[in-house]
C-alpha cells in the first residue's frame, strides 16, 4: 500500500504543478460590494407617515371652518351653555386635592421635557441609521 500511496502523491504533485492558482480580477471586491449595496438599498424601507400631509391639511381646514362657523353664527347668545350644576359637581370632585408648587411644576414641565427628548432621540437615531 505504501507504493500506491506514493504513486497517488506523485500524481497529485504533478497535477498541482501543472495548474496554477486562479486569482480574481482586480475589481472583484468593488463589484461584489456594489452588488451588496444595491441589495441593501432595495431592502431598506422608506419612511411613510401614518397620517399623510393631505389628511393633516383637511383636518386643519375642518377645524378652522368649524371655528369660523361657530364665531359667525353664535351671535350674542352662546349655544354651549353648561349648566351650573355640572360645574359645581366638577369643582366638588377636585376641591379636596391640594398640590404643592413642586408637584405642580413637575406636572407642567415633565411632559414638555419628554417631548423634547423624543425629538432629540428621533433626530439622533435618524442620523445614526441613515443609509
Amino acid at each position: 500500500m505504501k507504493e500506491s500511496d506514493k504513486n497517488i502523491e506523485n500524481l497529485i504533485d504533478k497535477m498541482m504543478a501543472e495548474n496554477t492558482l486562479e486569482s480574481p480580477s482586480m475589481d472583484f471586491t468593488s463589484k461584489i460590494m456594489a452588488q451588496v449595496l444595491v441589495a441593501e438599498k432595495s431592502k431598506a424601507k422608506s419612511y411613510k407617515p401614518l397620517i399623510s400631509k393631505t389628511i393633516w391639511i383637511l383636518i386643519g381646514f375642518g377645524l378652522i371652518s368649524l371655528i369660523v362657523y361657530a364665531s359667525l353664527f353664535s351671535g350674542t347668545q352662546s349655544n354651549l351653555v353648561i349648566d351650573k350644576s355640572y360645574t359645581e359637581k366638577f369643582s366638588a370632585v377636585f376641591s379636596g386635592i391640594h398640590l404643592s408648587k413642586n408637584i405642580l411644576y413637575a406636572v407642567l414641565i415633565v411632559p414638555f421635557m419628554i417631548l423634547i427628548q423624543v425629538g432629540v432621540l428621533k433626530n439622533y437615531f435618524d442620523k445614526k441609521y441613515e443609509l
